[in-house]
């Protein structure tokens, strides 16, 4: 092989393995101190929705939610207001806002958050994240 071959084809592995890391890397964090969980559709089956909130400096707080088959958008959000209530007290606020729409905020004194939806079972069910 000779020496160019030689360099162009490091170079070549050199851009694939920088192209992998940058495919890798995780999308850059834009916490906020409020967030809006909206429920569209119902659920068209039995199963989990984990949310995870990732405060500021701290560690990541996973949320699963049961959520049962048939069960409308307004109960959903009943069901993860309820349960992140119940996971996240003295930290954050939870409410539920308009029926289907769940807000999620920072009390005195708790960092700002980034939240995503990690995983979701539930069949047809939309959830769609916005930061306040």
């Amino acid at each position: 092989m000779s020496l160019r071959n030689s360099l162009t084809l490091k170079s070549l592995c050199a851009g694939a393995a920088l192209g992998l890391a940058v495919a890798a890397a995780p999308a850059a964090a834009d916490p906020s101190n409020k967030w809006r969980i909206e429920i569209s559709s119902d659920a068209d089956s039995a199963g989990t929705i984990v949310f995870e909130l990732l405060p500021v400096g701290g560690e990541p707080i996973a949320v699963a939610v049961q959520v049962p088959d048939e069960t409308d958008e307004n109960d959903v959000a009943d069901l993860i207001r309820d349960t992140m209530e119940a996971q996240l007290a003295g930290r954050y606020s939870v409410e539920v806002d308009d029926g289907e729409d769940v807000l999620v905020k920072k009390l005195d004194g708790a960092a700002d958050f980034d939240l995503r939806v990690r995983e979701s079972t539930v069949a047809d069910l939309g959830i769609n994240l916005d930061r306040e």
